[in-house]
């Protein structure tokens, strides 16, 4: 994987390039090779709707993503088959990346309108689900513009440093990561950590715990649940076989028999 945080303002290039090779897992036999960015793309956007089915309020009709970049796009395409949005509302610093995101991925989702603006509260005030998908350093998302019973999924943060949330609105919330190892490091919670704002204690587990039964999720209507996801390499471990599976379903018969002898 090689990461340009630069790219896209620079080169009008994704920020994130990577190849995934599949392999047979008893031979070793090379299966398939994946664009890995795209993959990235749309596995980071389902991490969101994931946390949003098993967290978010059942009645959830009001989107907020938070960033308008190519992992938006994988947000609103995977976020759009959990729920039936009346709302989608997108934020970006840049009004050239809005409009790009809204001519680019409007057509495609013609029940509802794309609301884009340069405000951010404006765009995080009244949402039912929150999703941020930004490199930011420190907190742009506050506290008061949370109201009780809203989800996030703060996807932004993969390294030490990075923050998107006022540390407060981890301080009210039930949060859940996808894993705890990497995330006290690198996700949405490591900088609260770090200064003592939340304890480690704090975190009701990992997502996959309650999508299992393990635990539970969200307690009340009223509760704000947080996920942290900082992506890990079994959500890739797990998608590369299924979208192998379905190549060879369309009609790749030759590889299938191959590997069968």
């Amino acid at each position: 994987m090689s990461i340009r945080e630069r790219n896209r303002e620079k080169f009008d290039l994704p920020t994130v390039f990577s190849i995934l090779i599949y392999t047979h897992p008893e031979t070793g036999f090379p299966l398939a090779i994946c664009d890995g960015s795209y993959h990235t793309v749309m596995r980071t956007g389902a991490s969101a709707a994931v946390s949003a089915k098993w967290l978010a309020r059942k009645n959830s009709k009001r989107l907020a993503i938070v960033g308008a970049g190519h992992m938006a796009e994988g947000t609103l395409a995977t976020c759009d088959t959990v729920f039936a949005w009346d709302e989608v509302r997108i934020w970006s610093r840049s009004q050239a990346t809005l409009d790009e995101f809204v001519k680019s991925q409007g057509p495609k989702y013609p029940r509802f309108q794309i609301r884009a603006s340069r405000n951010l509260e404006e765009v995080v005030r009244g949402a039912d689900v929150v999703v941020t998908v930004t490199p930011a350093r420190g907190p742009i998302v506050k506290d008061e513009w949370i109201a009780p019973g809203t989800h996030i999924a703060a996807l932004g943060a993969d390294k030490g440093g990075d923050q998107e949330l006022d540390a407060r609105i981890l301080q009210r919330s039930r949060i859940f990561v996808d894993d705890i190892r990497q995330c006290r490091t690198d996700g949405e919670i490591n900088v609260p950590l770090s200064q003592g704002l939340i304890r480690e204690q704090d975190i009701a587990g990992e997502i996959g715990e309650v999508i299992t039964g393990k635990k539970q999720g969200r307690r009340s209507d009223n509760e704000i649940t947080l996920f942290d996801s900082t992506g890990i390499a079994l959500q890739d471990s797990a998608t590369v076989p299924l979208e192998y599976e379905r190549a060879l379903a369309a009609g790749v018969g030759v590889e299938k028999k191959m590997i069968s002898t």
